[in-house]
This record gives structure tokens, sequence and C-alpha cells, in this order.
């Protein structure tokens, strides 16, 4: 396989997608610590690991078989999480990506809820289907992680069903055991009906979040970003 994982920068209304840096250190070790009890499965470095996160993100990007993200919220101005393209796969030709993961997600507990996953992942497959032109685009949760299950499900994904032993835990207190992964997708044929569906999902959240600011201003209560 000759196909190697870049990331541009991606931007839309609520959230731009920057490749990730240790220039977004600082601001991920504060989103981490935020409210870690939405993490339960999901693997979060703390603030004191943040940097040695972002070297290993960026050494599985040297292999080319990942492509890291800072989610930088438009609205406050920094970063509030990361997500990745991963897994490139070249089934019918080496230098045609038929399949890739969106993966490594995680969000500030304060930006959960606000249209940023939905926007992010509408970018991500925006990209992947109508840039890279691939097939079918993977996510996987663990199989117990109904919150990141029901994430998934709500950007359009399909449950196809569950990989046992698949991938090593994350939970702590499982440190070497391996996980059973539930495994979500969209394909190629789906996409524009998912596109529709979550641009006027990202189109409410950014009309919400401008009905707040307004009300913020008008009242004298807002603080700034």
């Amino acid at each position: 396989m000759t196909i190697t994982l870049t990331g541009p920068v991606l931007e839309g209304t609520l959230v731009r997608l920057e490749p990730l840096g240790q220039r977004h250190a600082a601001d991920l070790a504060v989103a981490a610590e935020e409210d870690r009890g939405t993490y339960a499965y999901t693997w979060v470095s703390r603030a004191e690991e943040t940097a040695d996160y972002i070297d290993g993100q960026l050494a599985r990007a040297a292999t080319g078989r990942l492509a890291p993200y800072a989610q930088i919220s438009l609205a406050a101005g920094r970063a509030v999480g990361a997500t990745s393209f991963w897994e490139p796969r070249c089934w019918r030709d080496e230098d045609r990506l038929d399949a890739v993961e969106v993966g490594f997600t995680w969000l500030a507990r304060s930006a959960q809820g606000t249209g940023i996953n939905a926007e992010a992942k509408y970018l991500l497959f925006r990209h992947a289907f109508e840039v890279w032109r691939v097939a079918r685009v993977d996510l996987k949760t663990d199989a117990r992680n109904s919150r990141s299950r029901a994430a998934i499900e709500s950007v359009g994904a399909r449950f196809e069903g569950v990989l046992r032993n698949w991938s090593r835990s994350s939970v702590p207190g499982e440190e070497g055991r391996l996980r059973d992964s539930a495994i979500f997708s969209i394909t190629a044929e789906e996409w524009p009906e998912r596109r529709a569906a979550l641009e006027a999902r990202v189109r409410r959240a950014a009309e919400r979040t401008a009905r707040t600011d307004r009300d913020q201003d008008r009242s004298g209560t807002r603080t700034g970003a």
C-alpha cells in the first residue's frame, strides 16, 4: 500500500479541525481534566501526559496510518478535543483508498452536546467521501460504551456488529486485556442522505449557539470566549 494519510485543515461553523501538534498541548491538558467521568471506556491522557500523548500520535502519523487532529471550538477559540483519520485500506488498487476509520476521538465535557461532534464528523466524512472517494468510513468503540455508541449512531453510522477481542481495552484497571469492539459504518451510497441530515443538525446547533450569544449580550452576562 502506498497511501499515506494526511489531514488538511477542515473548518465549519462550530469547529475547525487542525493537524495535531504540540501547540495544542496546553488547551488539551485543560480540556482533558474538565470532567473525566465521561471517559469511562475512552483513553484520554491526563493533563501531565498531554505532551507525550501528542508525541505518540505524531509517531503514529509518521507511519502513514494516522492523520490526527485537534478539535478547535470556534466559539471558545481553543482546542477542546481530538480526533483522527485512521487505518487506510486499499483493496482494489494500492494507490486507491477504499476505506478509512474515524477514531481516537474525545471531547471536553463542556464541548459535548454543542454540535461540535456532529460537525467534526461531517467534515471528516465529507473529506473522506468527496475528496478521497472512499467506499466506506468505519467507526469503532468499546462494545460496553453506550454513550459512545449512541453518539456514533446519532451521526448516521449503521451498527454492523461486535468484533470480539478486537483491540486493547482503555478502561483503567484492564491494562493488558482485550475488549470487544462495536463497529459502525457509513458507505458511499448512504453518504448523500447522511450529509443532508448532518448539515441540518449542524445548522440547528449553530442557530442555538447564536441565540444563546445574543441573549447573553442583551443581559450582559456574556464573559467572552
